[in-house]
């Protein structure tokens, strides 16, 4: 089988990268289409693999229909090219129609639920998978499983942290320092319309207080003002899992970095105005995160709520956490290994997962 996967975030390598290793092993065949976007090169040269470049998207509304135009013709050579049976994707309106144009099926990730975005690539997306809490998709294409996408790659199966000392030694730090990593994100994506985020003042509030009880580092998608370089995460990418894994706490404004410490046992806190569905079944169901607005009063809330679990005494919180994720383990799946289930029995797989009790789900 040959499955082009379509990338359109960095997060989405580590989405797919397990099931591209362990479809290659099997036997098939993997290219990854990606945008020339942050360090979405980086992680597929450092995972060894294949991938061509669609080049960089530009700025403003008119010249992203373009360059998406461009795209879908870049993706059409390339799939006839690489004959592709497959389309992969997390809601990749390009998939999409370049699968209808050539007649294959496109299988679709969501988790996001930007419904200007679904509209626009459902009607030729073949199967649309979702976790299993409720969401605004309401079509016959839909399949739940029980997950996250962040599962597909910091399942127990996928992913082991490496030791502490280690990564504390790569971030310059003693191996008993505890740290706290914040996440502030561009707000350039098609969903982030009207955010502005955590404000300066704020952000240099928050690494303030909370340098008080433990080291701070900063990821950002945009470069940071002078007055918080200082902060910046030494660690390269690819490992980002490892770091989260040991981390105190995860502070900021991207719902897949508070999302990926929920798996790993890390409390988060998460800011957005609209939210995700996922960030809050993780708050409601298990605890594992805390979810507020953009406001100013709920800004000041969220590092008030990071002062309290700093200050909570760490075995307790740690312990805490570690209960948490293994309630959610035990109620999720390998999502990998469903995955690669359920593209090499395709399309027979669609009304099995449709059907699927808990003993199916035993399975993975």
């Amino acid at each position: 089988m040959r499955i082009l996967i379509d990338i359109n975030h960095p997060a989405h390598v580590h989405m797919f990268r397990c099931f591209a290793h362990e479809m290659l092993k099997r036997g098939h065949n993997i290219l990854f289409a990606i945008r020339d976007k942050e360090f979405e090169k980086k992680l597929l040269e450092a995972e060894q693999l294949p991938y061509i470049n669609l080049g960089r998207k530009r700025a403003g509304k008119i010249s992203r229909v373009l360059f998406n135009l461009k795209c879908v013709c870049k993706v059409w050579r390339i799939a006839r090219r690489f004959k592709a049976d497959v389309f992969l994707s997390h809601g990749s309106i390009v998939a999409a129609y370049v699968a209808r144009l050539l007649g294959k099926p496109a299988i679709a990730f969501e988790d996001t639920f930007n419904m200007e975005q679904v509209r626009m690539y459902l009607p030729f997306t073949s199967v649309v998978l979702t976790s299993d809490y409720e969401h605004p998709i309401h079509d016959a294409k839909v399949l739940k499983y029980p997950g996250y996408n962040e599962l597909l790659y910091l399942h127990p199966h996928r992913f082991s942290p490496m030791k502490r000392e280690e990564v504390c030694r790569l971030l310059g730090i003693a191996a008993e320092e505890r740290y706290v990593l914040m996440r502030f994100v561009s707000w350039h994506a098609t969903h982030d319309k009207g955010h502005k985020g955590v404000s300066l003042e704020n952000k240099l509030e928050a690494v303030r207080q909370m340098s008080q009880y433990a080291k701070v580092f900063i990821s950002s998608e945009s470069p940071l003002p002078e007055s918080l370089a200082g902060y910046m995460l030494p660690a390269a990418p690819e490992m980002i899992g490892h770091v989260l894994a040991h981390a105190t706490l995860v502070f900021g404004e991207s719902a897949t970095m508070v999302s990926e410490a929920a798996m790993l046992s890390v409390p988060g806190i998460y800011l957005d105005n609209t939210g995700r569905y996922y960030t809050r079944d993780l708050q409601e169901r298990y605890g594992l995160c805390w979810c507020y607005t953009e406001s100013a009063a709920d800004q000041e809330q969220a590092i008030a709520k990071g002062m309290e679990l700093l200050n909570e005494e760490p075995e307790t919180l740690a312990k805490r956490m570690r209960e948490a994720s293994k309630t959610l383990l035990s109620e999720k799946i390998d999502v990998t290994g469903w995955l690669v289930w359920f593209i090499e029995n395709y399309p027979q797989s669609i009304e099995e997962t449709r059907n699927a009790d808990a003993k199916f789900w035993r399975k993975f």
